[in-house]
């Protein structure tokens, strides 16, 4: 059977299954693990590797800092834990895995480190949250509120329990399990089992090369012996390694047919190409930030920057703040702190335009008095100033009559 019919036949067979599998799963089973999409994606799926790898490196470019009454920290204890996290971990690298763990599982666990015995962390660990499992939930009160008593990390050799405190767990929103996060491809498991089949078709197509080029025909019966020895000369006259700029010469009654693609291998191909835009809408790319041009993409450089800017807009900054949120609930709010913690987003060329477009609005705004100064900031999340709700009308403003004329300006 030709490779990509048994593609064809296997991935029909698979769909099913999956599918069976998916009506009879049981979401509330065990609470305490994570939904998964099969297999490890980052390591199969060449587009979930580069859709993760943009996201995070991006993430990276974002400076995060300490505040306190909108100064910025430059010294102290919670300084140096954002600075260097831990010996082994630069402050770059913190958010680069933890939004690589969120990209992957939906989920990413900070951990105080073994010596942590209350207050400000002096460090901070990643750890992975395959490895994450929590005891089962209990009544607290006998109502039906639920809270997670401990947790527990499998390494290699044993069992670590962890307890909330020293914790914090960043997830997305499950549907299935409130306590833990959500694969973010697991709506794509089709897809990404569509994409390994197929990869390994070709792979095996490539390798033993399986399907001929093109036919020898001939109308004349011709003895087994004839063919061999036919193809024998055939591949070391005009074989793939001579074949350059040959001239081919046949016997009587003889013609060389090339084979085309089947219907069933473009349909593969064509399936390929919308799994890939599965993926990076999923994860909020648009095709110009992972290099992808087609017929629909322009290639002018207006196209290619708005499509940049939207990546930071609508993907990357909303995420940035559900991390500031997160840290400042089960962080800053948690220790009783005054500080707070963001995202400097000032240095970032791809915001810089639609920034400077906000100002240029804010300020015709203010000219015209729909704005006073204090709206502006406060919009901003900036301190208002003591003479910020006074609007001041520009000088060469002259207020007129229905009629045209000018009225009097005492």
């Amino acid at each position: 059977m030709n490779p990509f019919t048994q593609f064809i036949a296997k991935y029909h067979h698979q769909k099913e299954k999956s599918l069976q599998s998916f009506e009879e799963m049981d979401f509330y089973n065990d609470t305490c693990t994570t939904m998964k999409a099969d297999g490890d994606s980052y390591r199969l799926n060449a587009w979930v590797n580069i859709a993760v790898t943009i996201l995070i490196r991006n993430i990276a470019r974002a400076d995060f800092v300490v505040e306190r009454g909108g100064n910025v920290l430059v010294s102290g204890p919670l300084y140096n834990l954002f600075r260097r996290p831990n010996k082994g971990l630069s402050r770059y690298d913190l958010w680069k895995e933890t939004a690589g763990w969120w990209f992957l599982e939906g989920e990413a666990f900070w951990y105080f480190g073994s010596d942590y015995s209350g207050g400000i962390p002096d460090e901070i660990i990643i750890l992975d949250p395959r490895r994450m499992r929590c005891e089962d939930r209990i009544d607290s009160h006998g109502i039906e509120q639920k809270t997670i008593r401990r947790w527990f990390y499998q390494t290699d050799l044993e069992v670590i329990p962890l307890l909330q405190d020293e914790l914090i767990h960043f997830r997305d929103w499950n549907p299935w399990n409130p306590d833990r996060g959500i694969n973010p491809l697991v709506a794509q498991a089709l897809e990404l089992e569509q994409d390994f089949y197929a990869n390994k078709a070709n792979s095996q197509l490539l390798k033993h090369n399986a399907v001929p080029m093109g036919i020898l025909k001939t109308d004349q019966a011709i003895r087994p012996e004839e063919a061999d020895a036919l193809e024998r000369r055939w591949e070391s006259k005009y074989g793939a390694v001579r074949a350059n700029r040959k001239i081919a010469v046949l016997g009587k009654g003889t013609s060389f047919e090339p084979l085309s693609f089947t219907p069933e291998v473009v349909k593969l191909f064509e399936l390929k190409r919308w799994n890939v835009y599965t993926i990076l809408a999923k994860y909020g790319i648009p095709p110009r930030v992972a290099n992808i041009a087609d017929k629909t993409t322009s290639l002018s450089g207006k196209d290619t920057g708005e499509q940049h800017a939207a990546f930071w807009k609508y993907t990357l900054v909303p995420l940035l703040r559900q991390f500031e949120s997160i840290l400042e609930s089960q962080f800053f709010v948690r220790f009783g702190l005054r500080e707070t913690g963001v995202f400097n987003l000032q240095d970032i060329p791809e915001l810089q335009k639609s920034e400077d477009e906000q100002s240029g609005r804010d300020i015709a705004e203010i000219n015209a008095g729909l704005k006073t100064i204090n709206d502006v900031l406060r919009e901003r999340g900036k301190d208002t100033k003591p003479w910020g709700d006074v609007w001041y009308r520009p000088k060469n403003m002259t207020p007129t009559t229905g009629k045209g004329g000018a009225d009097e300006v005492s």
